[in-house]
């Protein structure tokens, strides 16, 4: 089941249907980027339609696991797309294919996620919009 829950969180909610972030964390879920905290579904649609935002034709893979272990599962995926422009400092051209990795760690309650850490490739991503 957490496989499951999972493939829903990477393959479709983070794919761009947002709003099932309701159905998916609980109401106090909270995620932990590095440098920040996302409190509820709603900042997590919030956090989701930033990070889609600069770009077009956005899919994601899932490149390893999931891996369950008791109530956390943890995966690699690969989150690609084209950059739509408007990121400041990028000096990347609009249209420019980027792709990048990152690692989840999700704890969940009963059936649904109440807790996420992400670590993601953010130099490469750097590195590809000419931001670093």
């Amino acid at each position: 089941m957490m496989g499951k829950l999972y493939e829903r969180w990477l393959l479709t909610m983070w794919q761009g249907d947002f709003s099932l972030a309701h159905e998916l964390v609980t109401p106090d879920f909270t995620g932990h980027w590095p440098g920040m905290d996302v409190r509820g579904p709603d900042q997590l649609i919030d956090m989701l339609r930033q990070g889609h935002e600069p770009f077009d034709d956005v899919t994601l893979s899932l490149d390893v696991g999931p891996i369950v272990d008791g109530d956390r599962v943890a995966a690699r995926w690969t989150f690609a797309g084209a950059y739509r422009g408007g990121m400041p400092g990028a000096t990347a051209a609009p249209g420019t294919r980027i792709a990048f990795n990152g690692h989840d760690i999700l704890r969940a309650e009963g059936d649904r996620f109440a807790e996420y850490w992400v670590i993601s490739d953010i130099p490469s991503l750097s590195r590809q919009l000419g931001t670093g």
